[in-house]
Parts: C-alpha cells; structure tokens; sequence
C-alpha cells in the first residue's frame, strides 16, 4: 500500500513542473553558465510575477526553481529568501497539505541543514513527518527520509532523546531500505546515542554497518575504516580500554595499508591519536609514546 500511494504522490509532484533544491534544467542544455541560467530563472519568475501575480500556481513554481537553482550554485542565503517568499505564497494560495506546498517546504528545510540552521529545519521536517504519515503511510520512502532528516536536525541540536527516537523509527519503518540508507541511520542513531552518554548501547549499531561494510566495500574502504574508527573511539568512551586498544590498532593497521587513499592519510592521524589515549587509558604509556 504504502509503494502505491508513494507512485501516486511522485505522480502529483512531476505533474506540478516543480524542481527539487537539485534540479534539471532546460539551461544545462543551451552551453549557458550557472550564472545565466540563475539570471533566465528570474526573469522569467519577473514575468509570471507581472502576469499572474505572485500567488499563482505558476508563479509560486517559478520562485522555486530560482531558489532551487541559486541552491545548486551555493547562494544559500538567496535561495532560503526565496524558498521562505514561495512556502508562504503556497501555504496562502495552495494550502498546507497540497503536493507543491510539500515539495517547497522540502527544498527550504534541505537549505536550512545546508547552513547549519538545524532548528529553523526540524520545524519544518517535523510538519513533514506529520503530513506524509497521514497521507502516505508511516513506512513510504519520503516520510522515512523526512523522518531520517528530523532526526539529524534533532540531534545536531542537542536533543538527543528526540532524535533517538526518530532514528529507531525510521529504521523499524524502512526495512527494505538499500543498505547505505539502513548504515545512515545505524550510524546517526550511534552517533545519538554516544552523545546522550550511552556509548555502550552505540556499539553494536557501529558493529552491525562495520560488518555491512567490510562485506559492501572491503575492509580497508575510508567508510568501512570511518566506521571501524567509530566503534573503537565508542567503545573507549564505554570503558572498554582493552578493547578499544585492540580495535583502534587494528584499524590503525588496515590505514596503514591504504595510506595512499589522500583520505585516508587523514583518517590515519586521527586514528593514532585515539589509539594513543587508547593506550595510556589501558596503563601502556610506554606504547602511546611509540607512536609518535
């Protein structure tokens, strides 16, 4: 049930003429730089304006595509001024719950988390969470990705708790979920939890994207070593000295051997930073002072 009425609200959306915060334009095709396709979009957004008046359906999508396009071509600041401009005239011409409300409401919360503005975004992924639920089903793919977006606005704010909560939903909703969509929720809902102070219960999500991984990539990927880093750096936090020494070496190892990756030489560092405190926390100063 759920695929079905995901089709069907996609159905609605392409039918709009509406772009996401990443479109495809009709310019990419004409050898047009960014900057003049950005400056096509505004006038013609001028000319619906002049026409039709802003808060026509027309005119609420040419907003958009402008603020989606200055979005792409990193004008955050004028592609929320006219994201927040095109929500309000939606909300007024269109209403909350109409499919071209939802697609702008989108874009403005995806530039909010560009620029670090997580509260302004939860506020928005939150009414999201809600009306996708309603009208799409709890498990649709665009509300579990809401949701997974709610959670992250969460926990880059500080609330933890929420944030927790959101993650295990998104992940008991998606279960068919490809397995880089299951690892980002596995590791955000880590992350989460780590920094509510239960680095103990972060581990086994750290162990279960870690096997996911080695099998998905090889062990000495930089995101399976990201993760491999991750779970010793949790189980340090947890008290497990021992063990974490014995992780952190052992990844420690495995950048060693993949020191040509440009990534991981910087991954590598950091490792025998953790690796180090690893060991002096275990009582082996004497190793610690090895690595340096």
């Amino acid at each position: 049930m759920a695929t079905a009425l995901t089709a069907a609200w996609h159905l609605v959306l392409r039918t709009t003429g509406f772009a996401s915060a990443r479109p495809e334009s009709p310019w990419e095709t004409i050898g047009a730089s960014p900057a003049e396709r950005a400056a096509a979009l505004a006038r013609v957004l001028e000319d619906h304006v002049v026409n039709c008046g802003s808060d026509h359906p027309r005119t609420i999508a040419a907003r958009n595509n402008l603020a989606s396009k200055y979005s792409e071509i990193g004008l955050r600041g004028a592609a929320i001024a006219q994201f927040e401009q095109a929500l309000d005239d939606a909300v007024k011409a269109l209403g909350e719950e109409h499919a071209q409300t939802d697609v702008i409401r989108e874009n403005l919360a995806w530039c909010y988390e560009d620029t670090a503005r997580f509260d302004e975004a939860a506020s928005h992924w939150e009414r999201l969470v809600r009306q996708r639920s309603d009208q799409l089903g709890a498990r649709a793919a665009d509300t579990v990705g809401a949701r997974a977006h709610l959670a992250l606005a969460y926990r880059r704010t500080g609330r933890f708790d929420a944030a927790i909560a959101h993650y295990e939903r998104a992940l008991a909703d998606s279960p068919d979920g490809s397995p880089g969509e299951s690892e980002s929720l596995r590791i955000g809902l880590a992350l989460a939890l780590r920094s509510a102070g239960r680095p103990e219960d972060s581990c086994p999500q750290f162990r279960m994207v870690l096997a996911q991984r080695r099998r998905r990539l090889g062990a000495r990927h930089h995101q399976t070593l990201t993760v491999h880093h991750q779970l010793g750096r949790a189980c340090a936090a947890a008290g497990h000295a021992a063990e974490a020494v014995r992780i952190l070496r052992d990844v420690y190892r495995d950048c060693l051997a993949a020191v040509g990756d440009p990534e991981v030489r910087l991954l590598t560092l950091k490792v025998r930073r953790d690796l180090a405190a690893a060991y002096r926390a275990a009582g082996r100063p004497k190793e610690a002072a090895a690595l340096y």
